[in-house]
Formats: C-alpha cells, structure tokens, sequence
C-alpha cells in the first residue's frame, strides 16, 4: 500500500467534496466530482496512476463501472495501454465472460468481452474508491479467467473503515493494492 505524496494527496483530498447523508442518513459521501472538473487535479490524479502502470509492469488497465472508466481511461492513454471496461451484467454486447459476487443483501453480477484480454498479458484494475472490495474481487477472478495475471489494484481513494482491504487480500495474491488516499 503506497499512500501519495504529501502534495498531491493534499491536492486531490481538496477537490473531494463530503455530501452528509447520501446516498441515505448517516453517509458521508465522498463526491469526486470536483476533483475531475478541476484540469490540474485530475491530471495530477491521471500522471500518479499512470505511474503506477509502469511501476506494476501493467500491459491493459481495467476499469470498473462507472467511476473507475473515468479514470481507466486517461490513465491508460497516458500510459499508452489498452482500456478494458468492466461493466454490469447485461450491458456488454457480443460474448462476456461473467462473475457474480456477493453484496451485503444478495449478489451483483459483472462482465467484460471474452476476447478484450490475452493470456500472459499484465492488467492493472483502477476504481475511484475501494469499498467493501467485492467489485474489485470478482474483476480479478475475471482477469484470470481469461487467462491473464493481476498487475495489482489502484484506486483513488480507500474507506478504510469497510475493511475493503482485508476481503481483496486473498484475491491478490500477493499483487499490490495502491490507495492515493485512505480515509
């Protein structure tokens, strides 16, 4: 786990607006919208992650609906990969490959292309914030599935106190988890 710099985790925490009670009372709300309105944030955001691209040797960047292609997106330009969506189910057209994963009240399901990963090739998942980690869990059972390796997972923000961290560890395998902010 590699927190930001001092400079820059300052910078993008100042562009994230809290919103008391939403999407229901008592949550606070971590609106990232600021920070994407704001050129010099969100490319300092996009430049840290891109970074963390090459760090991790990745050769594809997944992004996990919605947020996450927000920021997948650039990043992979940026770091001159290729972008993999990972969306919910039902949304993808042609042959997906699927895995469903639990949530508090029930199951979720989520899919990419059967084709948009090669075997052996390196992919680094990016999401604005890690959670509970059961998204995050299910697109790396995805990611080997389709025969590729896990490059590790990167997100924007990590709500330390939903224990996100702890369900993804067995997941990883032993690839890193990198969270610019941990709140």
């Amino acid at each position: 786990m590699s927190a930001a710099p001092a400079a820059l985790r300052e910078l993008l925490l100042s562009k994230i607006a809290d919103v008391p009670d939403h999407p229901k009372p008592g949550v606070m709300f971590k609106d990232i919208t600021p920070l994407l309105a704001d050129p010099a944030a969100f490319g300092a955001l996009t430049d840290a992650l891109a970074g963390l691209c090459v760090r991790h040797g990745a050769d594809k960047v997944v992004g996990l609906e919605a947020r996450g292609f927000i920021l997948a997106a650039p990043v992979a330009v940026r770091a001159g990969l290729g972008f993999v969506p990972v969306r919910k189910a039902g949304k993808l057209p042609g042959a997906t490959l699927g895995q469903a994963y639990e949530l508090e009240y029930g199951t979720a399901e989520i899919e990419m292309h059967a084709d948009a990963l090669a075997p052996g090739e390196r992919v680094l998942v990016i999401d604005d914030v890690l959670a509970t980690g059961g998204t995050a869990d299910a697109s790396l059972q995805l990611i080997r599935r389709a025969g590729a390796e896990v490059a590790g997972v990167a997100v924007l923000m990590e709500l330390g106190f939903l224990a996100g961290r702890q369900r993804l560890e067995p997941g990883l395998k032993g690839a890193p988890l990198e969270a610019l902010i941990t709140v």
